[in-house]
């Protein structure tokens, strides 16, 4: 009698054929997935911004003013005892006056106020006795979408001749969020007005002046807090991408690294420029392009179409990279006295 066996696997060909449908199935699911993670991040990112634009509100209510985007201490007021070496007056950063807000209370009070952030008694070794504790990266200056970077100013200090090697590194916690200094006068000949920066955003230093404590308040904004933007992203730094590409190289000296990446650094603030977008060997080149096209100085995201805005009523939008210039122009002036709708 003869014995029948059963078969009890697949064949090559029922192998493969079951390998090629979950392939079909990964790769239908692959791009859903990228968007829902990248749908969080984007929320995330606006929820930081959120958080900024509440703190603004907290600062006015404490102080009667909205924080300017920076400040230089005036030298008949800058202390003498211990002196510094480095000679540098600017104060710390809108972010940094701002940290009460956030929580992060802790972190504001390890530093003296009345010195610059380039001070020894404000840095950390081997460039001054600040406690390392206060150079912690605060999680909600940076958005989630944004590559990750680090900031290390140790090459740039010893340029300026401070003592530390190039080599040495000194990093300082980043940030993706920037406070709005002006509109340069590149921008302002895209929409008919002259050639010259204007200094009537909403975080400017009164009349231009560094020196000048803040005096603008909530009922100076005459334009509308919701039709006023305070804070932008402009991601990435301290590596610089153009037009979508960073950019060759990978330090300060060969171009592929900027400065201004430190949340406690005044210059963060930014003045919008007009920029054409061709070369990156020549990213300042002249031009009407704005969002998304150099994250050294202009709004820059690391989402796609846009970046995340914070408007003075603390409310956050996505601003569209194809928006309008003159309404660019309008949301950025406190009190120029332009009809803009708010983008919802």
């Amino acid at each position: 009698m003869k014995r029948k066996f059963l078969r009890t696997g697949f064949t090559l060909v029922e192998l493969l054929v079951v390998i090629a449908i979950i392939g079909i199935l990964v790769g239908l699911l692959l791009p859903a997935v990228q968007a829902a993670r990248e749908a969080a991040r984007r929320m995330q990112c606006g929820n930081n911004m959120k958080q900024i634009g509440l703190a603004i509100h907290n600062h006015e209510s404490t102080f009667k003013n909205i924080p300017a985007w920076g400040r230089q201490i005036p030298a008949i007021e800058y202390p003498t005892s211990p002196s510094n070496p480095y000679a540098q007056r600017a104060t710390f950063g809108v972010l940094f006056r701002l940290l009460p807000y956030l929580e992060q209370t802790n972190v504001f009070q390890l530093f003296d106020l009345k010195r610059s952030y380039l001070d020894p008694i404000n840095m950390a070794p081997p460039l001054g006795t600040a406690s390392i504790a206060g150079f912690a990266r605060i999680p909600g200056f940076n958005c989630p979408s944004t590559p990750s970077d680090v900031s290390d100013y140790g090459p740039f200090f010893a340029q300026l001749g401070l003592p530390i090697s190039p080599s040495t590194p000194y990093i300082l916690p980043r940030t993706d969020y920037r406070p709005i200094r002006a509109i340069r006068g590149t921008l302002n000949l895209c929409v008919g007005l002259p050639n010259t920066t204007t200094h009537n955003a909403m975080m400017s230093v009164p009349n231009g002046n560094i020196e000048a404590k803040s005096t603008v308040k909530f009922s100076d904004v005459t334009d509308g807090l919701s039709n006023t933007i305070c804070f932008v992203e402009q991601a990435g730094m301290q590596k610089r991408y153009f037009m979508g590409k960073p950019f060759p190289g990978t330090t300060l000296l060969d171009g592929g690294l900027g400065l201004n990446s430190f949340y406690g650094d005044v210059n963060i603030a930014r003045e919008i420029r007009g920029l054409s977008g061709a070369l990156i060997t020549n990213p300042t080149q002249q031009g009407c392009l704005v969002i998304n096209t150099w994250n050294e100085e202009n709004p820059y995201s690391f989402h796609t179409g846009g970046v995340q805005v914070t408007r003075g009523d603390g409310s956050v939008f996505f601003m569209s990279q194809s928006i309008s210039n003159d309404v660019l122009v309008a949301f950025v002036t406190r009190d120029g006295g332009e009809s803009v709708a708010a983008p919802e």
